[in-house]
């Protein structure tokens, strides 16, 4: 698979140094450089990584990296920066990794293989009987699954296909739908182990790429949804999304 891969940085010798370790690391792929962030954001619609510099003058990456969540296509997006001290203000904005500049050539390897690891995954699916109809969801469009006495409803995002139902929790104007079909969420948890979905509570299972924070006793989803942490599974659970945030 080939993927696009872009770079935002100030730093002309940064870009061609980023350049040279990706065509090192991934033979196939495609790669376009931007020297500001007012460039970049124009041209974001076929992006699957983003190498984004936190600190560049005018538009920074922290703002950049605030916009992304507005795309109907949100890249995969990792931090490379110079400034230890900014890694902090970055979390709340949930980057896949980080790269430390001084470090580049041992940080960037493993980064590029986590991010195609992550991408292969969403182009996987999950496939189930509903309605007489065999249905295949792409598993990135999947926001969690709930249980409903002996069936699942299991929640989409804005792009997903399914009936038109609101999600609880959910702005009026969150859009998305659900499909309902027989299963048991222990059943659908077991199935997906290794593809990043996480139990937080008796009755749910979310995605953990679809978490936008993490509270005390509820996820808050990039949808808009609020999720409750089950008591049992919070320590699991919260142990495994703090690990996905902060890219570790």
């Amino acid at each position: 698979m080939r993927y696009n891969i872009f770079i935002c940085d100030d730093e002309p010798e940064m870009i061609r140094r980023l350049s040279e370790n990706i065509k090192n690391i991934l033979e196939e792929c495609g790669i376009r450089s931007f020297s500001d962030g007012y460039s970049l954001l124009g041209e974001m619609g076929n992006c699957d990584i983003l190498l984004l510099d936190i600190d560049m003058p005018g538009i920074t990456g922290l703002d950049i990296a605030g916009r992304l969540s507005g795309l109907e296509k949100r890249p995969l997006f990792a931090f490379v920066t110079s400034h230890d001290e900014l890694v902090y203000d970055s979390l709340r904005f949930h980057p896949f990794g980080f790269v430390r500049k001084s470090h580049m050539e041992e940080e960037l390897p493993a980064l590029l293989v986590d991010c195609v690891k992550e991408l292969s995954g969403r182009e996987r699916h999950f496939c189930f009987q509903s309605g007489g109809a065999r249905i295949k969801l792409p598993l990135g469009d999947i926001l969690y699954f709930e249980a409903e006495g002996n069936y699942l409803r299991v929640f989409m995002t804005q792009n997903g296909r399914g009936e038109p139902g609101r999600l609880p929790g959910a702005p009026e104007d969150a859009g998305g739908g659900y499909y309902r079909f027989r299963e048991t969420l222990a059943g659908v948890e077991t199935s997906l182990i290794g593809d990043g979905f996480v139990r937080i509570h008796k009755g749910f299972l979310v995605n953990q790429a679809a978490v936008r924070s993490l509270g005390a006793d509820e996820v808050v989803l990039i949808n808009g949804a609020h999720i409750p942490v089950g008591r049992s599974y919070a320590n699991d659970a919260k142990r495994k999304l703090m690990k996905w945030m902060l890219g570790t």
